[in-house]
């Protein structure tokens, strides 16, 4: 059975009426990690590790502690990465010249070519997501991105849905 054949209630469950906005944005993250993922695949990486290599090309060598920090995640999955990546060649880890408790993280020669292979694969992913959209319907849809984000990031933490104060 493909999409086609799933009735529309069954495609968005009732409960997404209450958050269509939220539904319709999680549906697109996780299109948008799917095609990531597969593109990323043909060059040898996972998503996410695209954006570690991308951090590096831009800044230089890092501190792990600073990567974990960086991508909010703990330093087990951030060394669980780095050691991924160091196996593939493309990051070594190095004592941390001004910190001998801390360990830098810096892209290997190979890491550096990869560099084009993962600029095509974001330029392909730029081009499917704006197919057909005019430069007006991508500002437009820059414009509200940023202020859905905007919102989540600065909105207060409330009373968990579903418990009585």
């Amino acid at each position: 059975m493909d999409g086609g054949d799933v009735p529309a209630a069954c495609r968005r469950p009732a409960v997404a009426a209450c958050g269509p906005v939220s539904h319709a944005v999680l549906r697109l993250a996780r299109a948008h990690r799917m095609l990531t993922g597969q593109l990323l695949r043909e060059v040898g990486l996972r998503p996410g590790q695209e954006l570690l290599l991308m951090r590096l090309w831009e800044c230089g060598p890092q501190r792990q502690s600073d990567l974990a920090a960086e991508f909010d995640t703990d330093s087990a999955s951030m060394t669980r990465t780095v050691q991924r990546l160091e196996r593939a060649g493309y990051v070594r880890r190095v004592p941390d010249p001004t910190d001998g408790r801390a360990t830098l993280v810096e892209p290997t020669p190979a890491c550096i070519g990869l560099r084009r292979q993962v600029e095509r694969v974001w330029a392909d992913l730029e081009r499917r997501i704006v197919d057909g959209m005019t430069t007006g319907d991508q500002q437009a849809a820059l414009a509200i991105l940023h202020q859905l984000e905007e919102n989540l990031l600065s909105s207060p933490p409330e009373q968990t849905a579903g418990t009585d104060r």
